[in-house]
């Protein structure tokens, strides 16, 4: 199936759903979002990538193409590369999503002293999704200053999308070993890994099989662009369906060198019927981000 943007809206007709829940959108301050775009534009130079940013608009303009697409419950995942940056990106975060229906109020945070407090004060202000970026903060998940942050985000029930996998490049803390960890002390975090843990693929879902609150979202995975890095293994989607409710759209949007209907064409591609393209597109993200709200 050829699906293009245009199309989506009588996709999702056909498949009986609302529109797309997708857990993995980026909305941030314009001057932080301009230097993400400028990190792509030049990124990564030794390995010849092209990654040309597909919406590349003004942030009204990204708004009203998320509705045109049929998206219609989203995040604005936020993270700090550096201390001192995550209060201020969850009170600007909280802030934007106030103003937007179907934005999912969401957070971040970083291994610095008083990171227990603006986390709990995010949760306390309605926080319901949080991001970690291992690669590009460069932490270690195992820090002892996480470790209060880890277990009262499993206590809250809130979903932390952790970019985990050492894809596409890895980090010093990037794999599933260190993440592991955590999961092993906190069994009851929801933890959705993002981009199906790329380029571990194979061990990201022993990772999901092993701990119940585990997701994987699927944010680029499956692309011809990702493909060209990381091919997902043939051998392992029948995992997918066998994790059906627990894997869940991400796209990356607007950060994306195409357009996004090639990240549902793909996942149709999977030939894994309509019930768990229902499942991925829509009901897991939508039930995963509603119980973040239900705490």
């Amino acid at each position: 199936m050829d699906l293009a943007d245009d199309t989506l809206t009588d996709y999702l007709r056909r498949l009986g759903l609302p529109g797309f829940a997708d857990i993995h959108v980026h909305f941030m301050p314009e001057r932080v979002l301009h230097k993400v775009w400028h990190y792509f534009d030049t990124f990564p130079p030794q390995r010849g990538l092209q990654w040309p940013i597909h919406y590349r608009e003004d942030e009204p303009a990204r708004l009203s193409i998320l509705r045109q697409l049929g998206v219609v419950t989203f995040t604005a995942l936020v993270y700090a590369h550096k201390p001192g940056m995550s209060a201020w990106l969850n009170e600007w975060c909280r802030e934007f999503t106030a103003g937007v229906p179907g934005c999912v109020p969401s957070a971040t945070f970083f291994p610095e002293p008083g990171v227990e407090t603006y986390v709990r004060e995010a949760l306390d202000r309605g926080a319901r999704v949080f991001k970690s970026h291992l690669q590009v903060g460069g932490y270690d998940p195992r820090d002892p200053l996480l470790d209060p942050v880890w277990g009262m985000l499993a206590e809250a029930g809130v979903p932390v999308v952790c970019h985990c996998g050492s894809g596409p490049t890895p980090g010093a803390f990037t794999g599933p070993g260190p993440i592991g960890e955590v999961l092993d002390r906190h069994p009851s975090l929801t933890l959705v890994v993002a981009h199906c843990g790329s380029p571990e693929y194979g061990a990201f879902l022993d990772l999901a099989a092993a701990h119940r609150r585990v997701h994987l979202d699927t944010t680029m995975a499956f692309t011809d662009f990702l493909n060209g890095l990381a091919p997902y293994p043939i051998d392992l989607v029948p995992k997918l369906a066998d994790l059906g409710e627990r894997i869940v759209l991400g796209s990356d949007f607007p950060n994306i060198p195409y357009p996004y209907a090639h990240q549902i064409e793909v996942l149709d591609r999977l030939g894994l019927g309509d019930g768990w393209l229902r499942a991925v597109l829509h009901d897991n993200g939508a039930r995963l981000l509603a119980a973040g709200a239900s705490r």
